[in-house]
Order: structure tokens, then C-alpha cells, then sequence
């Protein structure tokens, strides 16, 4: 499982049309809107897509000015540590 969160940044005029763009990528959900620009997207990884290929197309929204990596969380190495145990 991976999960990542990122800080968008883009004109407030906007907003509506970036929420229904990263809404419309698999695995992502608005967890914030500050309403002044800045909104906190989450995606986690699922069947058929990577968190890599979501991030990049949230990446492809029009009228985005930045996006930041928050934070990233990937427990493929407990996984693997688990199976050696066994």
C-alpha cells in the first residue's frame, strides 16, 4: 500500500475546476480546500493504477501553480519483511 498527500497551489477562481479534475484521477480525494488556493489532495494506490501515475496526472490540471509532496507512505518493505519471517 501507498499513500501520499500534496499540497496544490492555484488561483482561488479555480478551485472548482481543480477539485473536479483531481477528482476525476483513480485514487485521489480532496481532503482540504483552504479556499484561498491551497488544497490538500490524498491518493492511495488501488488495481490498475499506481500512486505514480495519479500524481502525475493531478500534475495535468489546468491552472495549477505548484504542487508539493507533502507526505508518502509505503509499507512494501514491512510486507516483504513479513514474508521472510514466515
Amino acid at each position: 500500500m501507498k499513500i501520499v498527500s500534496l499540497v496544490l497551489k492555484f488561483p482561488p477562481a479555480h478551485a472548482a475546476e481543480i477539485r473536479a479534475a483531481v477528482e476525476a484521477v483513480p485514487g485521489t480525494s480532496v481532503a482540504h480546500d483552504h479556499g484561498d488556493g491551497r488544497m490538500l489532495v490524498l491518493i492511495e494506490d488501488g488495481d490498475g493504477y499506481a500512486v505514480s501515475d495519479s500524481i502525475i496526472q493531478v500534475h495535468r490540471a489546468p491552472h495549477l501553480m505548484s504542487v508539493t509532496l507533502a507526505y508518502e507512505y509505503c509499507d512494501e518493505a514491512l510486507e516483504a519483511l513479513e514474508l521472510e519471517e514466515v
